[in-house]
């Protein structure tokens, strides 16, 4: 069972792999606040967007404030899969079919200037992370001569030509197969595209931390959680965020760099929220190519490899994705450790299992800048399965913005646009749902005084 301050190291029961090359007690320890600043930017949340906002910001002389509820690392960007990459969740056939030519065009842009970034500020700052680029496979979830798998491969191929149309250079290979794939399960042919990435998440995030706190323009707060941020005076340019000690950070913009912004409804209704799994297996090193490996399964496996020990790598595969609070836990876990072991048979221990949360916008584009109705107040949210390349392009959007230079992403990820007509009606089924789920809360099996257990009321 979790502990108060298993809590503040991280967000889950269970800890994800980072920690066994970059444990919790090698984190920095920070202060909570205990007096009231002013501030240029207040930036709300120490992960990757939290941190990549306020990296770009102090390099351009601002004066940033970070506030984080619990420690440093201990919200999703430490609880993820720790993959780069360019390909959307919904594919771009797609997500043009929703935000048109143009703006999967930005998607493209934006996600690889994000994985193009992480390598650029590691190497700037000398972080040794792991980064590396890497080639990306899909293939089908079906075996070969399975019904379902000629016709995710005609998909495969439209997918492809759409890839290439947006800049990618995207191919189907008939026959591919992945090197150290052993096993009797046959899952060849596949797209194959390069410009890929992955790296070790906290070790490359708690480098640019570790840049930020020499700067004399940054300070950082932990264990300080913010209660409300609010613009103050219809003309004013002044922002209060409010702790729950009761200090406030007067400045001039805010960042909630938090997975749900502090709002009630808005584009909060606009998001599903899933649960998804991983666990992290070790395989020998060097056994098995090292690449990005995703499958056509709804929810989808993904792979990927990070390092173990001199003699293993761990390969880790996440997936089995369900709707917060709609299914169990239960046998997810154990479907992934099969799905490796039926196709890489020299799998060994599995040393790690996790979960980590994911929040899906209803157009498949996360929301970035300026909150709805507001003028000095911004979100990054709705990460659709890319927070680390979200978090990353969040940097340096929020930070155009703020400095008033014009960034022609804010088309895609504007958190003011206005969702497709189609769109609305599984917004409104989503919302009922949840709130049906929530009203047995509302229900009581208590009938007198006398049938309420003494600790329980």
């Amino acid at each position: 069972m979790a502990t108060k301050s298993h809590f503040l190291d991280t967000s889950g029961g269970a800890d994800p792999v980072w920690i066994h090359t970059e444990p919790y007690s090698k984190r920095p320890q920070y202060k909570p606040i205990t007096e009231d600043i002013k501030t240029d930017v207040c930036v709300i949340g120490s992960g990757i967007a939290g941190i990549s906002v306020s990296y770009e910001l102090v390099q351009r002389g601002v004066k940033v404030v970070m506030l984080e509820a619990r420690d440093i690392l201990s919200g999703e960007s430490g609880r993820t899969s720790g993959h780069l990459s360019s390909g959307i969740d919904s594919g771009f056939v797609e997500l043009a079919s929703k935000r048109g030519q143009d703006g999967a065009q930005l998607a493209v842009d934006s996600h690889t200037y994000a994985i193009n970034r992480v390598g650029e500020i590691s190497k700037e700052l000398g972080i040794d992370c792991e980064y590396r680029q890497l080639p990306g496979y899909d293939i089908s979830q079906y075996e070969r001569g399975q019904d379902g798998h000629e016709d995710d491969i005609k998909d495969f191929k439209e997918e492809v030509k759409k890839m290439n149309e947006l800049g990618i250079k995207a191919s189907y290979q008939e026959g591919f197969a992945i090197r150290g794939w052993d096993g009797k399960v046959d899952q060849r042919d596949a797209v194959t595209y390069p410009g890929q990435a992955t790296f070790h998440p906290t070790k490359y995030l708690l480098g640019v931390l570790k840049w930020l706190t020499k700067q004399p323009n940054f300070q950082c707060y932990t264990r300080s959680r913010v209660m409300s941020v609010e613009e103050k005076g219809l003309l004013s340019k002044e922002v209060k965020v409010t702790t729950e000690s009761g200090h406030t950070i007067t400045c001039v913009n805010a960042v909630e760099a938090t997975c749900v912004p502090l709002q009630k409804l808005s584009v909060v209704a606009e998001l599903e929220y899933f649960r998804t799994y991983c666990i992290a297996i070790r395989v020998p090193k060097g056994s098995i190519e090292d690449c990005l490996l995703y499958d056509s399964k709804d929810p989808y496996h993904y792979v990927r490899f990070t390092a173990c020990d001199d003699k293993d790598d761990y390969l880790i595969i996440g997936g089995n994705d369900h709707k917060v609070g709609q299914e169990p836990e239960d046998g997810r876990y154990a479907e992934l450790e099969s799905w490796v072991r039926d196709r890489f048979t020299q799998a060994g221990s599995v040393d790690y299992k996790w979960s980590g949360q994911i929040f899906e916008p209803v157009d498949y584009s996360a929301f970035i800048g300026k909150n709805q109705g507001q003028s000095h107040i911004y979100i990054c949210t709705g990460d659709f399965g890319n927070g680390l390349t979200h978090g990353v392009l969040a940097g340096k959007l929020i930070a155009d913005e703020i400095m008033g230079l014009e960034n022609e992403w804010s088309k895609l990820y504007n958190p003011k646009r206005i969702p497709a007509p189609s769109k609305v009606p599984g917004m409104i089924a989503h919302d009922v749902q949840i709130n049906t789920q929530y009203k047995r809360f509302l229900q009581s099996d208590i009938k007198d005084i006398e049938d309420l257990v003494p600790g329980t009321g």
